[in-house]
């Protein structure tokens, strides 16, 4: 579900379609998405919420995340802004040990800079990607860096299909306020695409919330990084981009890098919700 949204995202934004009404057509189709269908039984559980200030928070860093991205999208093919993001799980790592006060160990460490390794070796300067635009998904990693952050602070703590809604209303609330001074009529493939898209987004974080509740968070984690599969397959089919094989090395050293830095032993004590660094 996530790669064919960001599929659909670079498909809009090729044809020059701006960034701001994308985010905002995304979000508001995620958040009509699960009014529809969450909103006559849960009515007020919806939105309900202990840490209001948190969950804006929250959906303020996922909307950054988005919003970078897609602007990844305008300079990077698919598959090497998909590589370059997920290195977030990898700062993670750094920012549990900072404001969380987990314990960082070697190994992890050593996962950090192996993933920043492989973020170079994608970008390696004056090679095709080493342009402007590769800052967007460092930014976007950064961005996933905290979000992760805050779901931890609030997971056990707070209904996860409520925190969900909540960077949906977010994210509507937030692009909704730009979208004067950014909206642009989209042709009716690109209004299609971009509801589809919001569908698309709804379903996949429903899905992972269904996943977790049949199976622990320590089985799942490695099924994430599938997403750089599935990305790379779409932006071949769709748009022709391939990597090339010192692209490939690089993607797959942060992968390893990615799986590296994860506790094993807390994940498998681990009984709460947690999101994936593919959200966007």
């Amino acid at each position: 579900m996530f790669s064919s949204m960001d599929a659909c995202a670079k498909w809009v934004v090729r044809q020059g379609y701006p960034v701001g009404p994308l985010v905002w057509a995304r979000y508001a189709s995620h958040l009509a998405f699960m009014a529809v269908l969450l909103g006559p039984r849960l009515k007020l559980d919806l939105v309900r919420t202990r840490r209001p200030a948190l969950q804006a928070l929250r959906g303020l860093l996922l909307l950054g995340c988005t919003g970078f991205f897609y602007l990844a999208l305008q300079h990077l093919p698919l598959a090497e802004a998909t590589a370059i993001n997920f290195v977030g799980p990898v700062l993670v790592t750094l920012l549990s040990g900072w404001l969380l006060h987990e314990r960082v160990t070697p190994r992890q460490w050593i996962a950090v800079l192996t993933g920043f390794a492989g973020v170079v070796v994608i970008v390696r300067p004056g090679g095709q990607v080493f342009t402007p635009g590769a800052v967007f998904p460092l930014a976007v990693a950064l961005c996933f860096s905290g979000y992760q952050v805050a779901t931890r602070k609030l997971a056990g703590r707070e209904n996860p299909v409520a925190s969900l809604f909540w960077t949906a209303m977010v994210g509507t609330g937030v692009t909704s306020l730009l979208l004067p001074w950014t909206w642009q009529a989209p042709t009716p493939a690109q209004a299609a695409v971009m509801i589809g898209m919001g569908m698309m987004g709804a379903t996949g974080h429903w899905s992972l919330i269904r996943a977790v509740e049949h199976a622990s968070p320590t089985a799942l984690a490695p099924f994430v990084y599938t997403q750089l599969l599935w990305s790379t397959g779409l932006a071949w089919l769709a748009f022709g981009d391939f990597p090339d094989h010192v692209t490939l090395v690089g993607m797959a050293v942060i992968v390893i890098a990615g799986l590296a830095a994860i506790d094993w032993r807390r994940m498998r004590r681990a009984t709460d919700v947690t999101d994936d660094p593919g959200v966007h």
